[in-house]
């Protein structure tokens, strides 16, 4: 790992045979992440993927790897491959903040319901860093994507061609052109009278909502990773009256009043909030 630190990938790759060969019996993930960490830094992306697979043979348990391996793969723009092992991580390590990051930034472009998902659960797990200040802005993209205000009382809403209705009929894998439909018109409403005068906290809070009912709605007719992980999650929350307390959460860093005035008075429901999402007993 230091070798790595220090740019001596070459020597760094010796060293881990050496553990290898010689230490056949020991606890080896790390190694095996180091030495494959090493092999993609030299642009051996295949010698790399090999040895995060002997990794994985060995320790299948450990999440690390397949996050690597992803990365790898990443770095390599083979992005579905890459998703693959970030979702692998997850059912390891749902805490993984690495991977819903991942996950979050590799859907965004085309898949915005299931990179929404994944951001929202990274603020959860990682609150109050850089990357969690960037994600919140990544997500109210998303939330807003496509709407734009064209006239004092008129708005306009494209549609992203991947929501829609595939004309063979034929049921995709983690399909959410429902939830993307219903979501771009709660979107518009955002300039409704009722809605402007609103935070933006509370705006966000109502579309949140909206895209929890939109999933509860049409989940039995779906299916797939973010189907079978991120969704019953999202559900459980609203269903628990959550959206609130994850919301102020997200917006902790937002420097708003409102959000300090809710934080100091709602403590009691951070911590239920905490204490459930912590107690999530998560599908693997």
């Amino acid at each position: 790992m230091s070798l790595n630190a220090a740019g001596k990938y070459v020597e760094s790759i010796d060293v881990s045979k050496h553990a290898i060969l010689t230490h056949a019996n020991e606890d080896l993930k790390n190694v095996y992440v180091s030495y494959a960490n090493a092999l993609d830094h030299l642009k051996k992306t295949d010698e790399a993927l090999t040895i995060y697979q002997e990794g994985i043979q060995k320790y299948p348990n450990y999440y690390q790897l397949q996050f690597n391996k992803g990365i790898c793969y990443t770095n390599s723009n083979r992005y579905s491959e890459a998703i693959l092992c970030f979702q692998k991580s997850l059912l390891i390590n749902p805490k993984h903040a690495g991977s819903l990051n991942a996950i979050g930034i590799l859907e965004m472009g085309e898949h915005r319901i299931p990179a929404i998902l994944a951001f929202s659960r990274f603020l959860i797990v990682e609150p109050q860093t850089s990357r969690s200040k960037k994600n919140l802005e990544n997500i109210k993209k998303l939330l807003t994507q496509g709407i734009q205000k064209t006239g004092e009382k008129s708005i306009t809403i494209n549609i992203n061609s991947n929501v829609l209705s595939d004309s063979t009929g034929i049921k995709k894998e983690n399909d959410f052109s429902q939830a993307d439909l219903i979501l771009s018109m709660a979107s518009g409403l955002d300039f409704d009278k009722k809605n402007i005068k609103k935070t933006e906290v509370e705006n966000f809070i109502r579309k949140f909502e909206v895209i929890c009912a939109s999933l509860e709605e049409t989940k039995n007719n779906n299916f797939g990773f973010y189907w079978e992980t991120f969704v019953p999650y999202f559900i459980e929350m609203k269903n628990k009256k959550f959206i609130e307390a994850f919301a102020y959460i997200a917006f902790v860093d937002s420097e708003s009043e409102d959000v300090a005035k809710w934080h100091k008075k709602n403590q009691s429901e951070l911590d239920k909030f905490y204490n459930w999402s912590k107690d999530y007993k998560w599908k693997n």
